[in-house]
């Protein structure tokens, strides 16, 4: 039976809520709330706290499980209608909820979290009370864990919005009541942004509404449910992807002023690297196996929306032996760019342009993991740094090309 909400508290008021959206999430979703009410209890016992579930109304008895939970701290359900799935449309669900509470604080963590401590909860709502109003999670996690924020969302959105924002769709975040209510009331919102498109869409509006932005070390590696880039990329990459080019183009009167990165602050200590993230499997002979197919199935689409000399080059990589093969983060950066100006420039197209990314993604992963495989955790961090300072260095590339000859937007 369907209930939009179940408050059994009868909560009307909040200085801090822990928000946890979920689908079928009953089996991992106690863990979370439970470090959840400790973490709330043992640093924040003078605040007035609740735990919040915001569900898509999940047939695998996530509400259930949530609710009966034991915990110290109240807890409230909430839902979205039947048939309304999306992290997004949960977490809308949810600044809508912390607005009429009144929190003051909200913190965002993810129902499949493995290795969350009540010291997370501390760690990402003490800078709300302090002087911060957004902050991002700090973690180690596996060199390969994360390959889309490694290869697309980090560079990216530090090239753009001069901000060293190192997880910017990690999961966890931590917000204030006032931002909570810019992202309720944002008129920029479409089906991306609605599901895996979301933590993207916090961050940038976050770094382009002035909000003073921090990092915070969580002490621990991330442990959730991993995922190899090669077997399940699904929609998150479309979703992600599409949500930072559309972005691209609702903040270029910001962006375009932009010149280099300057780092964010961190709240806590640095990477611990005696805390060595768990160890994962990843398909590599599938990725470079991805990336030579999709030259026949994307390869026209490719010589539409990437300049000449790219295209020749990707041939020329194609041709290399495995042994020998190199991705340059230059020509990765490139490609991004291009992809970004006929994303804007094509609207009725996106999806095929997001779909014959794709390959090209995988090749680039592919080179990383060749690059990185003897490197340590640490080892692959500055190599990903350095990544990052050619995308900045190849910006004007893309603002030549976002302007177009005549020097105009």
């Amino acid at each position: 039976m369907f209930e939009a909400e179940v408050n059994p508290s009868n909560i009307e008021q909040a200085d801090l809520a822990v928000c946890i959206p979920s689908y079928n999430e009953a089996d991992s979703i106690p863990f979370p709330t439970r470090q959840a009410s400790e973490g709330l209890v043992h640093f924040f016992p003078e605040a007035s706290s609740v735990i919040i579930n915001g569900d898509n109304d999940s047939p695998d008895h996530t509400k259930e499980a949530f609710l009966a939970t034991p915990t110290k701290v109240p807890k409230i359900y909430i839902s979205t209608p039947p048939g309304v799935k999306g992290k997004g449309n949960n977490l809308r669900n949810l600044f809508r909820k912390v607005t009429e509470l009144g929190a003051k604080a909200v913190v965002l963590v993810d129902a499949d979290l493995k290795s969350i401590t009540p010291e997370w909860i501390k760690h990402l709502a003490e800078p709300l009370f302090r002087e911060f109003s957004f902050v991002a999670p700090l973690y180690v996690r596996h060199k390969y864990d994360g390959t889309m924020t490694h290869g697309i969302a980090y560079p990216l959105t530090r090239a753009l919005y001069g901000r060293r924002v190192r997880q910017p769709i990690g999961g966890e975040f931590g917000f204030s009541g006032k931002l909570a209510r810019v992202f309720l009331q944002s008129p920029i919102w479409d089906d991306a942004v609605a599901h895996f498109g979301i933590d993207l869409w916090m961050t940038t509006l976050a770094l382009n509404s002035g909000a003073s932005v921090c990092q915070s070390f969580l002490g621990r590696p991330k442990i959730h449910k991993p995922k190899d880039p090669a077997a399940s990329l699904g929609s998150m990459f479309r979703d992600v992807v599409g949500t930072l080019f559309s972005l691209t183009a609702h903040f270029d009167s910001n962006w375009l002023r932009i010149k280099y990165s300057k780092p964010t602050a961190i709240f806590g200590f640095g990477l611990d690297e005696s805390k060595a993230p768990p160890s994962m499997d990843l398909d590599s002979d599938r990725l470079l196996h991805e990336f030579r197919a999709g030259f026949s199935t994307h390869g026209e689409i490719w010589k539409t929306v990437l300049a000449k000399d790219i295209c020749r080059k990707l041939f020329e990589i194609k041709e290399m032996k495995k042994s020998l093969f190199d991705f340059p983060t230059e020509l990765w950066a490139r490609i991004l760019y291009d992809t970004a100006v006929a994303f804007r420039e094509e609207a009725c197209e996106r999806p095929l342009i997001l779909d014959a990314l794709v390959p090209l993604y995988f090749g680039r992963t592919f080179g990383f993991v060749k690059k990185t495989k003897g490197m340590s955790t640490r080892q692959a961090e500055e190599t990903l740094e350095e990544d990052c300072t050619i995308f900045e260095m190849t910006k004007p590339y893309l603002i030549k090309q976002w302007l177009g000859k005549d020097g105009k937007r």
